[in-house]
């Protein structure tokens, strides 16, 4: 009996794979099996991180927000000074106004001193 060749789909998958993780240390990158392990580990932390590095960027916008702020006013805080913003309807962002807070303090203080302005004015008159 004639031996049967087999065909290149099943090769052509592993070599995609391969292509895929061999940047990765030892059997990591060489044995099939170890490869596909890893390289659905590498794509789940991939996932994974995208959704926390979000979430560490916020926490950093935040902190730099709140620093500024803090500096200007004691009794004044980030939670106090968003909500003002959210009652003037003004539509700035966390990632700008961290943005404004490193480059441009004094604008940040103006913006903060308006809306507290406007919303104690507010206040007071209805």
């Amino acid at each position: 009996m004639t031996r049967i060749r087999r065909g290149y789909i099943a090769r052509r998958r592993r070599t995609k794979i391969r292509l895929f993780a061999s940047s990765f240390r030892g059997a990591h990158s060489r044995l099939t099996r170890t490869i596909t392990q890893q390289k659905i580990r590498a794509l789940v932390s991939a996932h994974r991180d995208r959704d926390r590095q979000k979430i560490n960027f916020r926490r950093l916008w935040i902190t730099r927000i709140n620093a500024a702020i803090r500096e200007r006013g004691v009794c004044y805080s980030y939670s106090r000074f968003i909500n003002d913003l959210y009652k003037r309807q003004l539509l700035l962002n966390r990632k700008i106004l961290a943005q404004i807070a490193i480059s441009n303090r004094n604008c940040l203080y103006m913006i903060s001193n308006e809306v507290i302005k406007e919303v104690s004015w507010k206040e007071s008159t209805g």
